[in-house]
């Protein structure tokens, strides 16, 4: 017969989450919230080494001080990864999971926390007007509207380009790519690849590839996971050491880039929270000045504000979850949820969160309430406690992940008309300068401003959004603020 009170909890659940009205139970929904947690754990090991690795523009790690706090950041990612999460199920009921966006966060690493005089806290200010507005816009309405003014082909590069991105930063940091005196870059130290980090970056990328190519669930995180044992059992028998000394000299050409691979002292710990609330509404005003906080707000907008809508459709869909409009039930509740994940991301200081595509393996294994996103949220809690870990995986073990994703972002370059040159050339000038020029910012701005300019000489000028003309006019003066300056007679 069962027992009353179980029954009573159950049944609750039930109507709470309508779980046998979309054909699932309360076994299958823990089973998915367990699936998607394991396709996207991978987030708690990478956010830190993305940014915080990275010195802002007065020389500090994210946290502050002179040294990367990876156990820190890994902390603050995986709890705003499960707060968020575990709202996104209580308050919209849908089974898609959100964490601290990949792309995004390398942007607001590179592209805005690097810059001279920008702090940590300035860059997560402006991570949290850019959750704010785009709250507002869902709020109201012009979300929407604003898709549509901007051309699909460039918001395709511009997921392209950051792809690139990414992947030009893990060639780097894994020290597969190098400086060289002739060259800008060369194939690993003097254009041979040596050194036993090498072989594990190599080995961990393959792994993964693998797994992929084997539909394994997981399967970044297991290649991550590999690696790291690898890289730990390498240091231990070979003593490899680091690339460079206390300066930052090359001293050890085959040595690790970063972290030295050593197993913490403590595996579990409470988890360090320090980074909450390390955020300066206004302060990146004076440090970079109107203009540049108005152009990268609107980049990271156009950064965040694009996946959500398709990642929820392509979960939706997995799951047959989709009304006659072709958008999940509660739409505006799952927009309104992601909008304030980009707020929480900032507030907390590990960049913006959004909604992850690996929901999808969920939804496929089960997966269809929002009580899978709570059991995902549940877990990511749980891992703020194994934070300490994240401290011990070398650049070589987890940037092959990085590689990863850079060629599934690639995958949508096949969505762009390449024999238009009206949107191909944007899109190629988009997708290149970002990793040329180490600038997301620079890639989209060129991309608009080429769009724009193909547009009207070819005497198409009406089908140019009257937001793009804005924007584009404001990337103009983005890119001649110098001489400008100078014809004014302004230092």
């Amino acid at each position: 017969m069962g027992n009353p009170e179980t029954r009573t909890q159950a049944s609750a659940l039930d109507r709470y989450f309508h779980i046998s009205a979309r054909g699932s139970s309360v076994a299958q929904e823990v089973r998915g919230g367990l699936v998607t947690f394991f396709a996207m754990a991978y987030i708690v090991v990478l956010n830190p080494l993305i940014i915080g690795t990275v010195k802002d523009g007065t020389g500090e790690f994210l946290g502050g001080g002179n040294a990367p706090n990876l156990a820190m950041v890994a902390a603050a990612t995986a709890l705003i990864a499960g707060v968020m999460t575990i709202l996104m199920g209580l308050v919209a009921n849908f089974p898609m999971a959100l964490a601290t966006g990949l792309g995004l966060n390398a942007f607001v690493a590179y592209g805005i926390a690097a810059q001279p005089n920008v702090t940590w806290a300035d860059a997560m200010g402006l991570v949290v007007l850019e959750g704010i507005i785009i709250l507002l816009l869902v709020l109201t309405g012009i979300r929407k509207a604003v898709l549509r003014a901007i051309p699909a082909a460039l918001r395709t590069a511009i997921t392209i380009g950051i792809g690139l991105f990414l992947t030009f930063i893990a060639l780097y940091d894994a020290g597969i790519v190098r400086q060289a005196p002739a060259v800008p870059v060369e194939l690993g130290a003097g254009g041979e690849l040596t050194g036993w980090p090498t072989l594990v970056f190599v080995l961990g990328l393959f792994t993964i590839a693998v797994l992929m190519a084997r539909k394994v669930g997981g399967a970044i995180l297991y290649g991550i996971v590999g690696a790291t044992v690898l890289a730990l059992i390498v240091e231990a028998v070979g003593h490899v050491g680091g690339r460079t000394d206390a300066t930052g000299k090359v001293v050890n050409p085959g040595g690790w880039s970063l972290t030295i691979p050593k197993l913490p002292e403590q595996v579990v710990d409470l988890p360090d929270l320090g980074l909450l609330g390390n955020f300066s509404l206004l302060g990146s005003f004076e440090s970079l000045g109107a203009v540049a906080v108005i152009l990268t707000i609107f980049t990271l907008l156009l950064a965040d504000f694009f996946d959500t809508m398709g990642t929820m459709v392509a979960v939706g869909s997995e799951g047959d979850l989709l009304d006659e409009d072709g958008l999940p039930e509660g739409s505006q509740k799952i927009l309104v949820v992601d909008s304030v994940a980009a707020i929480a991301g900032g507030a907390g200081g590990v960049s913006s969160n959004t909604s992850y595509i690996e929901s999808a393996a969920g939804v496929g294994d089960g997966a269809r309430t929002g009580l899978a996103s709570i059991v995902t949220g549940g877990l990511f809690l749980l891992s703020m406690f194994f934070a300490p870990l994240v401290s011990m995986v070398p650049h070589e073990a987890a940037t092959p992940a990085l590689v990863i994703v850079g060629y599934l972002m690639m995958t949508n370059a096949t969505d762009i008309d390449w024999k238009d040159i009206e949107v191909a050339l944007p899109a190629f000038l988009t997708m290149v300068l970002m990793p040329f020029s180490y600038s997301i910012s620079a890639g989209i701005g060129a991309g608009f401003i080429s769009y724009v300019l193909l547009k009207v000489v070819r005497g198409k000028s009406s089908q140019v959004h009257p937001l793009l003309w804005a924007v584009s006019g404001l990337f103009v003066l983005y890119f001649a603020v110098d001489p400008i300056k100078t014809l004014f007679g302004v230092s």
